[in-house]
């Protein structure tokens, strides 16, 4: 049953991201190929977040990234202007809001809208490996 689950959330994964590049590469001919294991991370200035660009430009609009969140990391209340959609690969994303908490963990999917409200972090021992989507230019504005 556990292998049946995660072959599914692999196949849900390879499903995701094979639609967000057609969608996002409409007139490109390319074949994008990444692996989340062998990627290269960049630091983000967030601290105890890295990512990996996947197509597209993070700080320009659409884009996919490869996201690493450290154990422990707390990304604290916040909000993002556009929608992003995560699956994660590895570990866990905790993720709370108004409705309550989410462990989501590897093939799992989350979908955040643009202006939700939200708490994000990482599993205390594993942190995060997430494949995540942005319908535009990704930020994070602290609510408080």
């Amino acid at each position: 049953m556990k292998k049946s689950v995660i072959l599914l959330g692999a196949a849900a994964l390879i499903l995701i991201v094979m639609s967000s590049v057609v969608l996002a590469q409409k007139d490109s001919k390319s074949v994008i190929y990444v692996s989340s294991s062998s990627a290269t991370y960049k630091p983000s200035p967030m601290g105890g977040v890295s990512m990996a660009g996947v197509w597209g430009d993070a700080d320009k609009g659409p884009h996919a990234t490869f996201t690493k969140f450290a154990p422990g990391y707390d990304a604290g209340m916040h909000t993002h202007t556009n929608d992003v959609s995560i699956v994660v690969i590895k570990g866990a994303y905790l993720y709370k809001d108004d409705a309550g908490e989410k462990r989501v963990g590897p093939g799992d999917f989350l979908r955040v809208p643009g202006g939700h409200k939200h708490w994000s972090g990482g599993d205390k021992t594993e942190g995060a490996v997430f494949y995540e989507e942005g319908s535009g230019k990704f930020d994070v504005i602290p609510v408080k």
